[in-house]
């Protein structure tokens, strides 16, 4: 007698910064040996695995993560009542926000139609050590304006292949940005924040290993005065063999939200 399997799309918020990033690693803490250890616990043994739609860095933060949930031989009985002792069961900066059923031809990676994720930062000195977990600071002095010109460079579809760590000459590296602007922060707030924070948001269908930390560091470099924006534009021609080495700090990244077809 062949199993029967039924599949979940589960959408989550977390916390990275205690975190070794999604992805499970022998005698590290990531985030999905704690969501899968708290659902053996909730699922009482059931036979399942869990796939997400894209795996985060260590540090980096999400608002609208997703994993699918596979699950042998027995469906929820209640989906309400699942997420509700899902979160009873999982640690305070985990929280899982949606469940809903899907087919078995969904695909939670092949079908994302769009990923936005924001970089939050502020710059010029030090400031509350509460802003640590999912802000950046820079203490240089930044030019912002030109930060916020240089973000526009990035929009389209261009080479990224400078921006994807340890890229070699056998992949694909062109992509499309189909938004990126950095203004300042009006999205996230809290009494210790400094006065003035940023934020970077970049919104395409998918992206590289370091791209979006890539590209912050270079719009840090930029506002630092070290490159010039001819330099980013240099950097996205399928020509220009740079390698753009500065990646931000991943405390800064969050991911935002996935969209589906």
């Amino acid at each position: 007698m062949f199993d029967k399997t039924y599949y979940y799309l589960i959408s989550i918020e977390y916390l990275g910064y205690r975190f070794h990033g999604w992805q499970k690693q022998p005698n590290l803490k990531t985030l999905q040996f704690m969501i899968d250890r708290t659902l053996n616990y909730v699922l009482d043994g059931q036979n399942f695995k869990t796939l997400s739609s894209g795996r985060t860095d260590a540090k980096v933060s999400a608002r609208g993560a997703v994993f699918e949930l596979f699950l042998k031989n027995k469906p929820l009985d209640d989906l309400d009542e699942f997420l509700e002792l899902f979160n009873t069961n999982l640690p305070q900066d985990i929280r899982a926000l949606t469940i809903r059923e899907v087919d078995e031809g969904f695909n939670v990676i092949q079908d994302v139609k769009e990923k936005e994720y924001l970089y939050l930062f502020a710059h010029g000195e030090k400031f509350h050590p509460f802003c640590a977990p999912i802000m950046t600071t820079i203490l240089d002095r930044l030019d912002i304006e030109i930060m916020t010109r240089g973000a526009e460079l990035f929009q389209g579809e261009h080479d990224f292949k400078a921006y994807c760590y340890q890229a070699n000459d056998r992949g694909n590296y062109v992509r499309e940005i189909k938004h990126c602007e950095l203004r300042e922060n009006e999205l996230f707030q809290a009494n210790f924040f400094p006065e003035k924070t940023y934020v970077l948001r970049v919104v395409g269908k998918g992206f590289m290993r370091n791209q979006i930390r890539l590209m912050m560091g270079t719009l840090i470099n930029l506002g630092r005065h070290e490159i010039t924006l001819e330099d980013i534009r240099k950097s996205l021609r399928d020509d220009s063999g740079m390698t753009m080495d500065y990646i931000a700090p991943a405390s800064g990244l969050i991911l935002n939200r996935i969209e589906f077809e």
